[in-house]
């Protein structure tokens, strides 16, 4: 076989050369000519829950701690000494103004009842005698056979016997008092307390602790305060009529009863810098109880035809509040909200958002001016 000259194989390795370089080059420039030509990818869109503003009537609370009290309370006392005969009620029992509660025992008042009505009888039946001794000493008086001393005697003894007769009766209508004592009642309708006399026992008037307690349910009140610069807002809402008020569970979560305010009291406690308020509520129920502590809601004014927001969406700055609100291309921007009252999760917006702009509540912390955000739910 004939050889091929030895230019002619350094002319080939030349050529091969020359591929392996122009490809190593073309396989160097081709990614980076790729990459400045291809659009980078935009940032992922952040999660974010969001709310549209709306605009609506929203009702404005005064909020204040609050202490239920007995509607009255009466510490039912006998009032006259004497055994302690019957118990006619039992503990915790609902009762009526004039039910039977307990019974004295009535024999010595009943004894001295007789007595006073014994002694008129007998004053009477004097009176009776010295009327007809009038009579005649007047006769006898007509005819000069009794003397003007005499007659002004015995007419002087009837009047005696009458006065007596008078303080008889009113003997009697005392012994009949103190016989009425001996049954005592319900002074008004309401729950008895624990008893705190037994029956056997003795009983005095002096006694300081009474036999039972019993308590008005049915309406009940409630006293509450509220700071003193919010006085001259209930005194408003008062002008304009009855104001409802909110009786709340202590985690303001549970609405306990409705009511109405009944009054604010006569004075500022300048200890405190608050002012008592009393409520009255129906409480037909019994969700309210004497002592229980309450949040009470206090119904000032009704804001109406405003632009609301949750009050999650508002962010505090270094100029005051601001919000994210959601552009139509998903992208956010910061805004200055100028915020009025703030209040059960609500923000009354008095500037810097429209109704029906939507807003971020949640997920604030990852965002900033331009990111794109995707909604995981929508509120108002």
């Amino acid at each position: 076989m004939q050889q091929k000259p030895p230019y002619r194989r350094l002319l080939a390795g030349v050529a091969a050369i020359a591929i392996v370089a122009a490809g190593y080059t073309a396989w160097q420039l081709g990614p980076a000519r790729g990459a400045r030509d291809a659009t980078p990818a935009p940032p992922p869109a952040v999660p974010a829950q969001v709310a549209t503003a709306t605009r609506r009537d929203l009702p404005l609370y005064l909020t204040g701690l609050g202490t239920v009290q007995a509607f009255n309370t009466v510490t039912v006392r006998s009032r006259v000494d004497g055994e302690l005969k019957k118990v006619a009620f039992t503990e915790g029992q609902d009762v009526k103004a004039g039910d039977l509660l307990a019974q004295i025992d009535p024999r010595p008042t009943k004894a001295a009842l007789d007595q006073a009505a014994a002694k008129k009888v007998q004053d009477e039946a004097q009176l009776a005698n010295a009327k007809l001794d009038l009579q005649r000493f007047a006769d006898l008086a007509k005819r000069d056979f009794a003397t003007k001393q005499q007659l002004d005697t015995q007419r002087a003894l009837v009047g005696q016997l009458q006065a007596q007769i008078n303080g008889d009766q009113a003997a009697i209508d005392s012994a009949q008092t103190q016989l009425d004592y001996t049954t005592i009642t319900s002074p008004l309708n309401g729950r008895t307390g624990i008893r705190l006399v037994d029956q056997g026992n003795i009983v005095h008037a002096t006694d300081t602790n009474g036999l039972v307690v019993v308590t008005q349910l049915q309406p009940i009140s409630v006293v509450f305060t509220l700071p003193e610069d919010q006085l001259s807002a209930v005194k408003a809402a008062m002008a304009s009529g009855p104001v409802p008020i909110l009786a709340m569970s202590r985690d303001g979560k549970q609405k306990l009863a409705d009511g109405t305010l009944a009054l604010v009291d006569n004075q500022i406690d300048q200890s405190t810098g608050t002012i008592r308020l009393k409520g009255t509520f129906a409480n037909t129920d019994g969700a309210l109880w004497p002592g229980e502590f309450v949040n009470i809601r206090l119904l000032a004014q009704i804001a109406r035809n405003v632009v609301t927001m949750p009050s999650t969406a508002l962010q505090r700055g270094p100029d005051g509040y601001y919000a994210y609100v959601v552009k139509p291309d998903d992208t956010v921007d910061m805004r200055p909200i100028d915020v009025g009252q703030i209040a059960d999760g609500v923000a009354i917006v008095n500037g810097g958002l429209a109704a029906g702009e939507t807003v971020v509540t949640a997920g604030q912390y990852r965002l900033e001016p331009g990111a794109r955000v995707a909604a995981r739910g929508t509120g108002s």
